[in-house]
This record gives C-alpha cells, structure tokens and sequence, in this order.
C-alpha cells in the first residue's frame, strides 16, 4: 500500500497557478508534476475561491492560531470553576462558620 504525500503549499500554489494559466492541460500537468488530475482541479478551485482574501484590507494575513482558542478555552473553565467556588462556598457556608 502507498503512503499519501503531503504537498506543501508553495506546491500547491505552483500546481494551480499553472492551471489557471491555461498552457497546459490539466492532464499534462498532471502528469509533470506526479498529482492526480483530479487533485489539481482541488487546487485550483481553492486557489480561485481563496485568491479575495489576499487582497482584504484591514484582515489578519495569517490565521488566528489556536493559542488564542487555548487560552480563549481556558478562561471559559476559570469562569466555570469560579462560579461553582461561589455557588459551593454558599451553600456550605452554614457548616463551615460554625
């Protein structure tokens, strides 16, 4: 069984450049750079679909990486936690005061 290859992007964006040129066929260029048709069709349609972003003004150029969601996660379970504390010391206030 064949491994998977994992292209990585400057490929990627090489593979459906060419393909939005139009010199070659899909299948030609398929066949140059060892990718299935099908995958460089993936490409381009996501090159197509993605090309708006590039030129937003105002935007983040990278994705927001997921410590802002890690720490954004935490500080939702500090304030879970925070709430029980209060809720608990409450409750328990009578036994603990005696």
């Amino acid at each position: 069984m064949s491994k998977r290859k994992n292209h990585n992007p400057a490929f990627k964006a090489r593979v459906a450049l060419e393909a939005l040129k139009g010199e070659q066929t899909v299948t030609e260029l398929a066949s140059r750079f060892g990718v299935h048709p099908t995958q460089i069709h993936q490409w381009k349609r996501s090159l197509h679909e993605g090309a708006a972003e590039v030129f937003e003004r105002g935007q983040k150029t990278k994705p927001a990486d997921d410590s802002d969601v890690k720490v954004k996660a935490l500080h939702a379970k500090i304030g879970e936690l925070a709430v029980a504390n209060d809720f608990l010391r409450e409750k328990l206030a009578p036994w603990i005061d005696k």
